[in-house]
């Protein structure tokens, strides 16, 4: 199909095309709506639909949220690791999210349309923290009308541009696509490489849950960091014996701790990675016996708990 059908089509069927197309990408799936936005923004003018597509985009992504709420209400914290599972950095992507979360509160869900991954996790970290569905659905529609008010309106505004844009590609597909799939192979290599990296950096000495209950049982002194954050520790409760802490404040936390005394970070993120982060950053800081917790807080709970880890 060629680029100037697709744009009859978008036209012919604006509403349902940017209503089906928002709700797939709210819903996690890499298919970006921005561009659809712009066309369809484009075409509002002569299509006289304007109004109704901005309503099937605020539709379409408080459905797709309110989705994700009930999923962070009904599995918690589960729900925004599993996600941060695809982050190139899946322990930044936990505690930064997060953090994120926590310091902007309500507004958060308003400009998370605006930030790259960011709308995807909110809402399930909204419904783990038991937001009221009422200020969470007003929250989030009024991020969806401001997100897409501002694509459909930079699309009406450039309208003679972005239909000058579809008759090159319509002229130049076969140059087009050739391009987009070499920008596309590069930036997949990219990625890989982050991930690679990311796993060489990940590759530090750990401590197991049964060692670090025998430690903890010795009298040798030990403390141990638990960095799983607000919403993990007020779903699942405390760790006996830990002291809660956060990235930012990681310094703080340890202030008061011999440097020659060994120190355990446990986190309940993917591949343990905010454990190892923090890990580093205290050898970094001086202290010299600094271990990240193998399988974090499930297999510490599952070890506690006499299970398998």
């Amino acid at each position: 199909m060629e680029i100037s059908q697709i744009s009859e089509s978008l036209q012919r069927d604006a509403v349902w095309v940017v209503f089906l197309n928002v709700l797939l990408q709210q819903a996690g799936l890499p298919v970006p709506a921005v561009p659809t936005l712009l066309l369809a923004g484009s075409l509002a003018v002569s299509s006289g639909q304007f109004a109704a597509i901005l309503a099937a985009a605020i539709l379409a992504s408080v459905i797709a949220d309110w989705m994700w709420y009930l999923a962070g209400r009904a599995f918690g914290y589960r729900v925004l690791s599993g996600l941060c599972k695809l982050s190139i950095n899946p322990g930044s992507c936990v505690s930064q999210t997060e953090a994120r979360f926590v310091r902007w509160g309500l507004g958060s869900l308003v400009v998370a349309k605006f930030i790259p991954g960011f709308s995807t996790v909110a809402p399930p970290i909204a419904g783990s923290l038991r937001m009221a569905l009422p200020v969470f659905l007003l929250a989030a529609a009024a991020g969806a009308a401001l997100w897409a008010g501002l694509a459909l309106g930079a699309g009406w505004l450039l309208r003679r541009e972005v239909q000058g844009v579809i008759r090159v590609l319509d002229e130049e597909a076969g140059s087009v696509v050739l391009v987009f799939a070499g920008l596309a192979a590069v930036w997949l290599g990219w990625k890989l490489w982050q991930k690679y990296r990311f796993r060489q950096w990940s590759a530090v000495p750990h401590i197991t849950p049964p060692e670090l209950l025998a430690a903890m049982a010795s009298e040798q002194p030990l403390l141990l960091l638990d960095l799983r954050g607000p919403s993990m520790v007020a779903e699942a409760g405390p760790i006996v014996g830990a002291v809660v802490a956060e990235h930012d404040r990681l310094l703080e936390a340890v202030a008061h701790w011999p440097r020659n005394q060994p120190i355990v970070t446990l986190c309940a993120c993917p591949e343990d990675a905010g454990a190892v982060q923090a890990a580093r950053r205290l050898l970094a800081e001086g202290y010299l016996s600094v271990r990240p917790l193998r399988g974090g807080y499930e297999a510490w709970l599952a070890t506690a708990n006499g299970l398998p880890a």
